[in-house]
């Protein structure tokens, strides 16, 4: 047994090792931007490109994350969302949180329940919805933008988060075809140790208002699902 102990934690510490070294390798600084006026022209460029009227007149927007563990039906004419997952959910009230509704198993959660609840659904809709609309979002309060020159002697479109969501001071470097349609982001954020990793934006879907969604993203050999995107105004 002790043999076999020493082998386990030989292996396990083998593979912290391989962790860290790719961690290192994959690593890259976060680059310093230029010329906000011509990075707003940018930004500018691939709303249009992605029809941004369409998503604007959009009112309702559902889509799944995590492969379905969280659900979401959220009515952005009314600032609600419906978040749901296990024998959970929450009408979330996104500009008043503390006044959001909560039910286990169809039934009325007690207020101390229902904050815990309300911050985890928050918190999940921030990040999860930002898989959704990031390129919508370019113009949010508190973002900065820049140009960041590329390896292939193209421009991206770097957005900095400054302030709101749940982890402020995240960045993400746009990359862009030639009609200024957004085809992948690097990104620079809290909860990923490794700063440069690179998203895919390319599989997108025309929902029945118009608006331009994504299907689904790569994350190198991983495939990060959507779930059943529907945008629509019933």
């Amino acid at each position: 047994m002790k043999k076999i102990l020493k082998v386990f934690i030989a292996l396990f510490l083998l593979l912290i090792v391989g962790l860290v070294i790719t961690a290192f390798v994959l690593h890259q600084k976060l680059p310093i931007g230029e010329g906000e006026p011509k990075a707003d022209v940018m930004a500018r460029r691939m709303l249009k490109a992605m029809n941004q009227d369409a998503y604007r007149n959009t009112r309702f927007l559902e889509w799944s994350y995590q492969g379905g563990k969280n659900n979401y039906k959220w009515d952005k004419a009314k600032g609600i969302c419906t978040v749901t997952w296990e024998n959970y959910q929450v009408e979330l009230r996104l500009s008043a949180p503390s006044k959001s509704t909560c039910s286990v198993d169809g039934v009325k959660a007690p207020k101390e329940k229902c904050h815990e609840l309300v911050e985890y659904a928050l918190k999940n809709f921030n990040n999860d919805s930002f898989w959704l609309v990031a390129p919508y979002k370019v113009f949010d309060k508190g973002t900065k933008r820049s140009i960041v020159p590329l390896e292939d002697g193209s421009e991206g479109l770097l957005v900095t988060y400054a302030s709101g969501g749940t982890t402020p001071g995240d960045s993400y470097l746009w990359k862009l075809n030639n009609d200024g349609f957004p085809k992948s982001y690097q990104m620079w954020v809290d909860i990923i140790p490794v700063g440069g990793l690179e998203a895919s934006w390319d599989d997108w879907l025309v929902t029945e208002s118009g608006a331009l969604l994504p299907k689904s993203h790569k994350l190198g050999p991983i495939t990060l699902s959507m779930g059943d995107v529907k945008g629509y105004n019933e």
